[in-house]
């Protein structure tokens, strides 16, 4: 379904696409992918930015790669630091950054909570960072130079248009199949899955209506592959965390996780929150239970199994 020249050829086509409001023109290339298979934007996280290149003050572009760049430079100067600065002190270059944020699509070809497509494009611009060189505070060896204590910051005037970066394709039911035994042991994202498949929220919606997948991956000490998952909710900005009293209970606490749920926008999202975000805090849980041993019926019978679980076995993703 995915293989290797499909994901190439739908890398290539997104990256020469100008980015678009509603993203109508990279959803139009990724509904190509799999016959009847429609993907949605799903939500994006913004807020970084990577390493960019080097230009002149006329807009002249000398780098791309400011890494790159540096070492040959400094190659070129024997490794003499000052040397370095001399030629380059009155040269006016100016470092960029690429700032960005990645936008999440997905597909559902199935009803179990992994059976999608996640689609994953960032959205990059280059901006100004600072100038190459601060007189006030010269680099004493290339870390400094390319990542300064001081730097001379410039105001993130952008260098070029915003552009689409193809990052990866992700078909979700095989992708969990390898974080699920990361460092030998049964990831909590596992459990996560099959509470959702046995909730009231499985009925009523895919699991990627709610949430998408952020995967890390990395080495462990034995320089073996690693990835590893922590899940991003799609409703996280129309959310706010419970106000907690010690004394609250019985009609007041199934007050406050209907009025959760409904601003979720599903059922026994109180619950998923608890386990996979900040919004439900442990305490709100253990009240719960207490409730449920005290004889208040609030909950439907599902929530109330994996409420009495988690509270025999916590767990977390």
């Amino acid at each position: 379904m995915m293989d290797d020249l499909t994901v190439r050829s739908l890398a290539t086509e997104i990256d020469k696409i100008s980015p678009r409001p509603h993203h109508s023109a990279l959803l139009d290339i990724a509904n190509r992918i799999r016959p009847g298979c429609t993907f949605r934007y799903a939500v994006n996280r913004g807020g970084w930015y990577r390493q960019g290149g080097v230009i002149l003050a006329d807009g002249t572009r000398v780098a791309d790669n400011l890494e790159t760049w540096a070492r040959a430079e400094l190659d070129g100067c024997a490794g003499d630091m000052h040397e370095f600065i001399e030629r380059h002190a009155g040269s006016d270059s100016l470092v960029t950054r690429h700032t960005g944020r990645t936008h999440y699509f997905v597909a559902a070809y199935g009803s179990a909570p992994t059976e999608f497509l996640q689609l994953e494009v960032e959205e990059l611009q280059e901006v100004l960072d600072r100038r190459l060189l601060n007189a006030d505070n010269p680099p004493d060896d290339l870390q400094e130079l390319i990542e300064p204590i001081s730097p001379d910051l410039m105001e993130a005037q952008a260098v070029g248009a915003p552009r689409y970066q193809f990052r990866r394709l992700i078909d979700m039911r095989k992708t969990v199949a390898k974080v699920t035994f990361a460092n030998g042991r049964k990831d909590g994202l596992t459990r996560y899955l099959s509470d959702w498949s046995h909730s009231s929220a499985a009925a009523r919606g895919h699991f990627n209506d709610h949430w998408i997948v952020a995967l890390r991956e990395h080495q462990d000490r034995y320089r073996n592959p690693v990835v590893s998952a922590s899940l991003i909710s799609c409703h996280a900005r129309e959310l706010k965390p419970f106000h907690w009293n010690i004394e609250i209970s019985g009609v007041p606490m199934s007050a406050q996780l209907q009025a959760f749920d409904r601003a979720a926008g599903y059922t026994s999202a109180w619950y998923f929150h608890l386990v996979a975000g900040t919004f439900t805090p442990p305490k709100i849980a253990y009240a719960v239970m207490r409730d449920l041993d005290a004889g208040f019926s609030y909950l439907p019978d599902t929530e109330a199994a994996l409420l009495r679980s988690w509270v025999a076995a916590p767990y977390s993703v």
